[in-house]
């Protein structure tokens, strides 16, 4: 995987460009707008770039036969719900090899939005094991289930958190933890406790992000160790097959 740091620079000025774009572009033909930085994501597509690398990854792993579809044909069938639309799978011959999801937050408000990522990383997983552990996607092996976070780095999501302890105390690791940091706790603990098998935050600011400028708080929840992940799970498949 040579070349990769400006593979995923690529991927974040796209992010940052078509947010900015569609924050501008929207409402103009209905003269009508989102409230908020709502309007710089109704319009999707700001996450391609990542959905398109992820993509190319798999296929540079081996699986030119992959039938990998971008941003068509991602349903899933859930265990407590019918099906859920997934950002990428890769299905070869049959088989759910790969499942990825791609989220992204901005300022200025990042409270609420992290509570809900988080409810929704948890009961993704959660979901997506149990249709598995059931049946619902014979004849696959495990598939692989990744997940991309990027957020902004801005002194608002780097500032200390107050924590609420009306009747019991939370664990020692949030207290004076930014919503970068607590994005970084949530995302080793999804690793540790084998809910994913691969998960990367990666932090970037407005101006730099335009640059193509990005970092990772650690190397486990880097994207060179996502890829790797990804592509070893994708090679050992497309070796069984030969």
């Amino acid at each position: 995987m040579k070349d990769l740091d400006p593979r995923v620079g690529r991927a974040i000025r796209h992010f940052w460009r078509v947010r900015d774009r569609q924050s501008k572009q929207q409402g103009l033909k209905t003269g009508q707008r989102d409230a908020g930085l709502r309007t710089a994501v109704t319009g999707g597509k700001h996450l391609d770039g990542f959905i398109q690398l992820c993509r190319d990854l798999l296929f540079e792993a081996g699986l030119e036969e992959a039938e990998d579809f971008l941003n068509r044909r991602v349903e899933l069938p859930g265990y407590f719900r019918a099906e859920k639309n997934w950002d990428l799978l890769a299905v070869v011959d049959g088989r759910l090899l790969a499942v990825i999801e791609f989220k992204g937050q901005v300022g200025p408000s990042f409270g609420n939005n992290f509570n809900n990522r988080t409810e929704e990383a948890l009961g993704n997983a959660a979901d997506l094991w149990a249709a598995y552990r059931e049946g619902a996607f014979q004849p696959s092996q495990r598939p692989w289930l990744g997940y991309v976070f990027i957020l902004e780095d801005c002194p608002k999501s780097r500032s200390a958190v107050k924590v609420k302890e009306p009747h019991f105390r939370v664990f020692q690791e949030f207290h004076g933890a930014s919503y970068a940091k607590r994005y970084e706790i949530l995302l080793t603990k999804l690793l540790r406790e084998r809910l994913y098998d691969g998960a990367s935050l990666l932090l970037t600011t407005r101006q730099g992000g335009l640059r193509g400028q990005f970092t990772s708080p650690t190397e486990e929840l880097s994207f060179p160790a996502f890829a790797a992940g990804l592509s070893a799970h994708a090679m050992a498949y497309a070796r069984r097959q030969e």
